[in-house]
């Protein structure tokens, strides 16, 4: 090895892993998506601008997928710069102007050995992480409140069989429809939510009424296909209150893209209060109301919850 190789290999040896590690660290702790979280006054699940990697996890299921996706990208940038750092040091020390005469090498026994066992030893350990947290997503624990989605094109309707049979459709607010605060969430804000309390587990229950849709809320780590005929069922926890958003995530006709979903996360007694009143309003044949009641007052000496709406 000449001179100038102990000083050009280690430079791009140190200029690569830099590289790799700058990358991993960057896609793993996506510091906007951390610094708009961490200034919003409220939490809202959907797309951030110029974001690096998924949507930030808001419950149980969706922080391990949020893992296993990190330790693969981790696996994934560990693999490109082992082999970028042999391809690029062949081609230094082995290329044709330093040498005219090619060597005839062409094994080598514990070489071989080694670049077998080691990816089988990888692709196991990814197999025994992958086919847990599947067995996870698929089983889902106990639940407290169960929520059939049924999709329909285009839009998706919502039933709660543990809460009265309350039922109601969702759709996409046109564009012409948006208000000012709206105008953000284009193609993304609906008429009316889907009210789920924090901390509780949730049954979803999918079907379809037509074609095959899926019904996908990314920072809820939940995405499901609805086929018509068939009830598949997932779950989900939340963690935190606020407003979370999907859509459909299977090609199902010219306004595939106009079929958001809306979920507000409120507190069990917000919950309670929607509940009552959507109770009271089915009753009179009217719809639920669009989202989860402002607050509960509690009439003192009484114990009444009075649910204040919005637009009250």
């Amino acid at each position: 090895m000449r001179r100038i190789d102990k000083v050009v290999i280690p430079a791009l040896v140190i200029a690569i892993a830099c590289g790799g590690v700058a990358f991993a660290l960057f896609s793993f702790y996506d510091p906007i998506q951390a610094a708009f979280f961490a200034q919003a006054a409220k939490i809202v699940g959907g797309p951030v601008e110029w974001q690096f990697n998924f949507q930030h996890p808001f419950s149980e299921i969706e922080h391990d997928l949020y893992r296993f996706h990190s330790f693969l990208l981790g696996l994934n940038i560990a693999v490109c710069g082992l082999v970028a750092v042999l391809v690029v040091v062949a081609v230094w020390l082995f290329r044709g102007s330093r040498h005219p005469v090619p060597s005839r090498t062409a094994h080598n026994t514990p070489l071989e050995v080694t670049w077998t066992i080691i990816p089988v030893v990888i692709l196991t350990g990814i197999a025994t992480w992958s086919f847990v947290l599947l067995r996870k997503a698929d089983i889902p624990p106990p639940a407290e409140l169960t929520l059939k989605v049924t999709g329909n094109q285009w839009y998706w309707s919502y039933a709660y069989p543990d809460n009265g049979g309350i039922e109601f459709s969702s759709t996409i607010v046109p564009d012409d429809k948006l208000t000012p605060e709206q105008r953000p969430l284009r193609l993304l804000a609906v008429d009316r939510y889907v009210v789920l309390p924090v901390d509780a587990v949730i049954r979803i229950q999918i079907t379809a009424s037509d074609v095959v849709h899926s019904w996908g809320v990314q920072s809820l780590g939940v995405k499901k296909d609805a086929v018509p005929g068939r009830l598949n069922e997932t779950w989900t926890r939340i963690e935190r209150e606020g407003v979370y958003y999907g859509d459909c995530y299977e090609l199902c006709g010219r306004n595939h893209a106009f079929m958001p979903i809306g979920i507000e996360a409120v507190s069990r007694e917000r919950f309670k209060a929607w509940v009552e009143d959507a109770r009271r309003r089915m009753a009179q044949g009217r719809p639920p109301a669009a989202r989860a009641p402002v607050e509960v007052a509690v009439a003192a000496g009484r114990g009444d919850r009075s649910p204040r709406m919005r637009g009250q």
